[in-house]
């Protein structure tokens, strides 16, 4: 049974909209945290649209699960990460243009510059994953890094559009999960999983964690938002009224 690691990114994207102190992503990630969650994960962004600097310091001093850094290999971001050390860093590639991270990292095309990056955090004691395409040659070239864990990203099953061409991705991540794990690697997976598909990805042998953030939090406000209603009447019918 795969482990599942909550990303709270998007508590950040809420809070950002209105630039003022709540919702508290490291707040939400204690409530993750308490329900269950095995890892919490968090992308600090070059341009800090959501997740900021405060927020990863206090989740890596206040988390008692593992902490997983999303980042890129900017020099800056790598700076942070090694003064951080968190327990473990997930690699992905980042565009300023684009509103979630899409595609996996192109490990063939960045060896170079993931062999400097990955070697200073290996120094600090850092596990690190990297978020790759289900492809063998970006499982090939990660495996000549020495890199440990690989998270697949899962964007061409979760958008694709037939149940054929779902199957198609599904049979494809199930023959890349087999390859990367006989090669000895730890295989997480995550992006565009929801309640209606990640069922299909969790059964697939080999899966170590399923990393999922947006569906969680967007159900959040499903279930949790009756509550919230609850308690604001409580404070605004002050007469009982």
């Amino acid at each position: 049974m795969p482990l599942l690691g909550v990303n709270i990114d998007h508590v950040a994207t809420l809070r950002q909209a209105r630039r003022c102190a709540y919702p508290d992503p490291v707040s939400a990630a204690l409530i993750c945290e308490k329900a269950g969650a095995d890892s919490i994960v968090a992308h600090l962004r070059e341009d800090r649209r959501h997740i900021n600097d405060d927020d990863v310091i206090r989740l890596r001093k206040e988390l008692s699960v593992r902490f997983n850094l999303e980042m890129s290999i900017a020099p800056g971001i790598v700076d942070i990460a090694c003064r951080l050390r968190p327990v473990q860093v997930t690699l992905v590639p980042e565009r300023r243009q684009e509103v979630t991270t899409e595609g996996g990292l192109d490990v063939v095309a960045q060896f170079k510059r993931l062999k400097a990056s990955c070697a200073r955090m290996r120094d600090k004691g850092i596990a690190i994953s990297l978020f790759i395409d289900p492809e063998k040659q970006q499982i090939d070239k990660t495996l000549e890094l020495g890199i440990g864990i690989i998270e697949f990203h899962t964007g061409a099953y979760a958008l694709a559009p037939t149940k054929t061409a779902r199957d198609r991705e599904l049979k494809a991540l199930a023959a890349m999960t087999a390859y990367a794990r006989k090669s000895g690697l730890v295989v997480n997976v995550g992006h565009g999983l929801h309640y209606q598909n990640t069922r299909a990805v969790a059964v697939i042998n080999g899966i170590h964690e399923l990393n999922i953030g947006h569906s969680i939090i967007a159900h959040a406000i499903d279930t949790g938002l009756y509550q919230a209603v609850k308690d604001m009447l409580a404070l605004a019918r002050v007469n009982g009224v």
